[in-house]
């Protein structure tokens, strides 16, 4: 649901989270949710800030259960150096604000109600924001690392599956924690919504996956120098096998052979994506040798 605008970026709440801040009005402290709200919103936008001076585009933000989601240009995904630093842009803004609410405290601007609970809240932002596990930030650092080992479908899907039994554990946890009345039912709330959203990120990393491999030609351009990694390959394996395994910020070259293991040639990851788009997943990388093979 479409709330309003701010510097020109819609800003959407997710109905769980007003169903969230439901809860809170029938427990009788509406005022802590709608600080909740707050600092939600304080968190995503240094999200789109940090992406704005990025040079990211910045296409909205929906206030969620465990947090919010800032929606930014899919070129992001495939730059880990950026998707890293407007990761951390979130938890950073929270801790911010919990440094400087200790020291206004020092001051005399405190309030017995409401100040510990600031502080609690923003720390918790902050710390299971980091867990390692989409879509979580730390999720989105994890994959953007993993990335450059494994490329980046193989990251998604990894750190997605890890949200996802992050998830469950917190939910089994909080289903228990409920009925010894330790914790709210706002806890399972979340978890469950967190492991919507993993799910959610794992089917999109095909779609990733494509993403990368069309952004691949542009990275060299924009970059002017890649280091360069080789790999080997027999010239009847598809190209399907050699894509899987490029990853961001390096260029690749890969050396054919034939059955006897004897040097055909050598194409460039250009070539082989090309020859993915044009030609098919069953393509053989060693027809883009010419004479053709």
């Amino acid at each position: 649901m479409r709330v309003g605008s701010l510097w020109g970026i819609d800003v959407h709440v997710n109905l769980l989270f007003l169903l969230l801040l439901g809860l809170y009005f029938v427990a009788g402290v509406l005022e802590k949710g709608l600080l909740i709200f707050a600092l939600v919103l304080w968190h995503e936008l240094a999200h789109t800030m940090a992406a704005r001076l990025l040079a990211v585009r910045v296409i909205d933000v929906e206030i969620l259960p465990f947090g919010g989601v800032a929606r930014l240009g899919g070129e992001m995904s495939v730059q880990p150096g950026k998707e890293i630093a407007v990761a951390l842009a979130g938890p950073a803004a929270n801790l911010f604000l919990v440094g400087l609410a200790m020291g206004l405290k020092n001051y005399g601007f405190w309030s017995a109600e409401l100040g510990p609970f600031f502080i609690q809240t923003n720390l918790m932002l902050a710390f299971f924001n980091l867990l390692p596990a989409l879509p979580l930030d730390g999720g989105r650092i994890l994959r953007a690392l993993l990335s450059l080992q494994v490329g980046l479908a193989e990251a998604t899907l990894l750190a997605a599956r890890l949200g996802q039994v992050i998830a469950v554990g917190v939910a089994c946890l909080g289903v228990v924690g409920v009925l010894h009345r330790t914790v709210g039912l706002d806890v399972v709330v979340i978890a469950l919504f967190v492991l919507y959203a993993a799910t959610k990120e794992k089917n999109l990393a095909p779609y990733l996956f494509v993403r990368h491999l069309a952004y691949k030609k542009e990275e060299l351009v924009q970059a002017g120098v890649l280091p360069a990694e080789q790999l080997v390959a027999r010239a009847d394996v598809p190209v399907k096998e050699i894509v899987r395994l490029f990853v961001p910020q390096k260029f690749f070259i890969i050396l054919l052979l034939d059955r006897q293991l004897a040097t055909l040639g050598q194409v460039n990851e250009v070539q082989v994506v090309d020859a993915l788009f044009n030609y098919g997943l069953e393509y053989p990388v060693g027809s883009l040798l010419k004479p053709k093979i």
